[in-house]
C-alpha cells in the first residue's frame, strides 16, 4: 500500500492554557495553594507579593505595550476591609516532627550492648516493622533480603532469637506477628498476681480462636468459671492494646496530620458569616520596575529598537503570564465562595448546631443546579476542601448522601438511617445483639423502605461489626 495524505475537517473542545491553570488551582487545598503562589513567584520574574491592600483588577485581556505603559501598578487579586491590624489575625501553629516508632527502638537497642552484627540485624528488623508495630513479613523472607541489602548471611532462627530481643522493648508488644503474640507479650510483661490475669493469658494462650468468635458461654463451660470472673478476664484482656505501635505518643506527625480549613464559618445571633481561610496566602501583583522597563523600550515615535525587541517580548509574555495568574487566583476564591455559600444556605439546618441528622439529601448535580457551574467544577471545588465550623473542621465531601424515601413519599439523607441505625446499636442488648434483619424491621416500622443489604452497607460504613462480634458478657 503506498502512502498517501488527506485533509479531514472535525471539530472537537480543546482547553487553552489559561483554563487548565484555572482547573489545578481549584483543585488546590489552602496549604498547596500556597505553595503554588510562592512557586510562580519564583518561576514569574515580574511578580512579586505585595503587603500593601490595593484593589482588585479586571478580567485579563488582550493587551498591548501601549496599555501597559499607561496603566498604573498591577492591583492585588484580592481586598479585605478588617478593622485590626494583620498582627491581630490568628495564624496556625505548625508543628515540629519528633522522633519516629523506629528511632525510639533503635535508641533503645542501643543502652543493651548487643554485638555488631546482633544490632545490625535487630536494626534492620526493626525498619521492617509497619505504622502498627508489627512485623508482617516471614523471617525467612527477611534473612534473604537482609542477605542482598546488608551482606549478612544469616537464618531464620538467628533472626527468631534477635526478635526476641526486640520483644522486651518498650511499648509493650512490639514486633509481634499477629494479634495473639502481641496480646500475650503484653501480659507477659504484666504480675499474674490476680485470677483475673491467669485467666486471661489461659484464654490467649488456649482459646484464642473461640475468644476473637466471641463464644463466650462455649468458653465458660471449657474453663469452668463463673460469669463474673469471665467478665474480670476478658475485661483484663481489654485493657491491652491490638496496636503498640499508636503507644508511641512522641511520633511525627503523619500521625495526627495538621488540617488547615479552606473556608470558616461562625454563627452568633442567628446569622451565618462565610470568609476564606486566605491568611497565609501572599498577595501577589505585577513589579513596577518591569513596566518602566518597557517604557524605557519604547522611544519617542512609538517604535521599539531592533535589540530591544527580544527583551520587550520576553517581559511582555512575563506580564501576560502574571495578569492570567492573578486572574486565575481571583476566579478560584470566587468560584469557592459562591459554591460554599450555595452549599450554606442548602444546609443551613446542619450548620447551626452540627447534628448530621438534619442533613438533607445532596448530591454534585442540586450544587451545580444552583450555582450554574458543571458537576466537574463543584467535584474539584469539595474535593480535598474543609470548613471550620463552631462544632469542628468538617470535610465538604462528608456533606453530600444520598436521598432515601420514606413510606409517605419524603426524602430523607442517608445520614438520618445512619444516625438511627447508630442509636439503636447503642441502645440494644449487648448479650443478644440486634442481627441486620432486626435493623431491617426496626427501620421500616419507622417509615424508612430499606433492604437488609442496604443496612448491612451503612453499618459497615459506621464501622460498626456484624451481630456475633458486639456480643458482650
Amino acid at each position: 500500500m503506498g502512502i498517501s495524505q488527506r485533509q479531514v475537517q472535525k471539530l472537537q473542545q480543546t482547553l487553552s492554557p489559561q483554563q487548565i491553570q484555572m482547573i489545578k488551582l481549584l483543585e488546590l487545598p489552602t496549604m498547596q495553594l500556597e505553595q503554588r503562589i510562592k512557586q510562580e513567584i519564583e518561576d514569574n520574574i515580574v511578580l512579586e507579593e505585595d503587603e500593601r491592600p490595593a484593589e482588585e483588577d479586571g478580567e485579563p485581556q488582550e493587551i498591548s505595550v501601549d496599555e501597559y505603559l499607561r496603566e498604573d501598578d498591577t492591583p492585588s487579586y484580592k481586598s479585605r476591609i478588617n478593622n485590626f491590624s494583620k498582627d491581630d489575625k490568628q495564624r496556625p501553629v505548625y508543628l515540629t516532627e519528633g522522633r519516629s516508632l523506629q528511632e525510639y527502638l533503635v535508641e533503645q537497642l542501643g543502652y543493651r550492648n548487643l554485638p555488631e552484627r546482633d544490632m545490625r540485624l535487630a536494626v534492620y528488623l526493626v525498619g521492617s516493622l509497619d505504622e502498627d508495630g508489627y512485623l508482617r513479613r516471614d523471617l525467612e523472607s527477611i534473612a534473604d533480603d537482609i542477605a542482598f541489602t546488608v551482606g549478612i548471611e544469616t537464618t531464620a532462627e538467628e533472626l527468631e532469637r534477635i526478635l526476641g530481643i526486640i520483644h522486651e522493648l518498650e511499648p509493650a508488644g512490639i514486633g509481634a506477628r499477629d494479634l495473639r503474640e502481641c496480646l500475650l507479650l503484653q501480659m507477659s510483661q504484666k504480675p499474674l498476681d490476680t485470677p483475673a490475669r491467669r485467666l486471661a493469658q489461659k484464654i490467649l494462650t488456649s482459646y484464642f480462636d473461640e475468644f476473637a468468635k466471641k463464644h463466650y458461654e462455649k468458653l465458660m463451660t471449657r474453663l469452668q468459671v463463673s460469669e463474673d470472673e469471665f467478665r474480670e478476664a476478658i475485661a483484663e484482656i481489654r485493657r491491652l492494646s491490638p496496636k503498640p505501635g499508636n503507644l508511641y505518643a512522641d511520633g511525627g506527625t503523619d500521625a495526627a496530620p495538621y488540617i488547615v480549613p479552606d473556608f470558616i464559618l461562625d454563627y452568633q445571633d442567628g446569622h451565618f458569616n462565610l470568609s476564606l481561610n486566605s491568611s497565609n496566602l501572599p498577595e501577589v501583583r505585577i513589579n513596577r520596575r518591569y513596566v518602566d522597563m518597557i517604557r524605557s523600550m519604547v522611544g519617542s515615535d512609538g517604535k521599539v529598537k531592533a535589540q530591544d525587541r527580544e527583551a520587550l517580548q520576553f517581559v511582555k509574555n512575563k506580564i501576560d503570564s502574571a495578569k492570567w495568574f492573578i486572574s486565575a487566583i481571583k476566579q478560584r476564591h470566587d468560584t469557592l465562595m459562591r459554591t460554599m455559600q450555595t452549599i450554606l444556605d442548602y444546609q443551613q439546618e446542619y450548620f447551626k448546631d452540627g447534628d448530621k441528622s438534619k442533613l438533607r439529601p445532596m448530591i454534585l448535580k442540586d450544587v451545580a443546579d444552583r450555582t450554574g457551574l458543571d458537576v466537574s467544577t463543584i467535584s474539584r471545588v469539595v474535593n480535598s476542601k474543609y470548613v471550620q465550623t463552631q462544632f469542628g473542621i468538617i470535610l465538604l465531601k462528608s456533606l453530600f448522601s444520598e436521598a432515601m424515601q420514606t413510606e409517605s413519599g419524603e426524602e430523607v439523607s442517608s445520614y438520618e438511617i445512619k444516625h438511627i441505625l447508630q442509636e439503636c446499636i447503642d441502645a440494644e442488648d449487648k448479650r443478644r445483639p440486634l442481627t441486620d434483619e432486626t435493623l431491617m424491621d426496626i427501620l421500616n416500622s419507622k417509615g424508612y423502605r430499606i433492604a437488609r443489604r442496604t443496612v448491612a452497607k451503612y453499618r459497615e460504613m459506621l464501622g460498626i461489626p456484624v451481630a456475633r462480634l458486639r456480643k458482650q458478657i
